[in-house]
């Protein structure tokens, strides 16, 4: 079910259980291949399937478009807010969701750069509203085991714009993604210690904006993506967030 869509009479109606759930994406550069509204596009992506798959057994927020992107602006492209003001607003939408009588909320993620932020949020409002439960979901993370046996790329290859991303938006909207664009990401390797992936952690955290980091604004690899793969990736996902989303309404 989504929030938008329902008159105020049924929403007051819902059973105050049902977790409710808040996109959180981006909109910034992805590269010369990929729309910069990928990011919103793969959130809205996971809440069409989850809601397919769970129907009245989740509410879906609108999503937040416009988050923490400001290490992606030299590509040009990005919309961007603060970590002050996107933590206000997100709060404050939770605010709003506690007022109306719910009591379970995942925020769920799609951009990199709103996990930090994100679990402050998480951390912060939660110790002041100790009668609700909220946790935070990153799509790549909540099937990190099963998403690394779809992979076809090494270290350094599920990034940016990378391999899963584009695999993503093949799925999502094939026309929005220029084929004849597509290259290997400029990942520029400057401290091992501190290069990671969406599926490989980092030894350590170094601030870099992203030109820093790549040379053309992808980090990955997107020439191994696919349609096929981008369902697999769907797929696989889903099935976490069934499973945690269902856990959260029980408990």
């Amino acid at each position: 079910m989504e929030w938008r869509y329902k008159t105020a009479a049924e929403l007051s109606a819902l059973d105050r259980s049902i977790p409710v759930v808040l996109p959180i994406a981006a909109v910034e550069q992805h590269g010369p291949h990929l729309p910069v509204a990928a990011d919103l596009m793969i959130a809205e992506h996971f809440c069409r399937a989850v809601e397919a798959e769970l129907g009245d057994g989740v509410l879906l927020l609108p999503p937040v478009a416009v988050a923490c992107s400001r290490h992606h602006v030299d590509f040009g492209g990005t919309l961007t807010v603060s970590h002050s003001t996107f933590t206000s607003y997100v709060s404050e939408i939770l605010d709003s969701v506690v007022a109306a009588g719910f009591g379970t909320l995942v925020i769920l993620n799609s951009h990199g750069g709103n996990q930090a932020v994100g679990q402050t949020i998480v951390e912060s409002w939660g110790m002041s509203h100790p009668a609700c439960r909220i946790g935070l979901l990153t799509w790549w993370k909540v099937a990190g085991d099963a998403l690394m046996e779809i992979t076809e790329t090494g270290p350094g290859g599920v990034g940016h714009a990378g391999e899963f991303e584009t695999s993503l938006m093949l799925a999502i909207d094939p026309e929005l993604v220029r084929l004849d664009r597509i290259e290997k990401g400029g990942n520029l390797a400057t401290f091992s210690w501190a290069e990671s992936d969406m599926l490989r952690r980092s030894k350590g955290l170094l601030h870099r904006p992203v030109r820093e980091m790549t040379s053309n604004g992808v980090f990955g690899d997107p020439t191994a993506a696919s349609a096929e793969k981008g369902r697999r990736i769907t797929e696989v996902v889903v099935e976490e967030l069934k499973v945690i989303l269902t856990d959260l309404r029980r408990s």
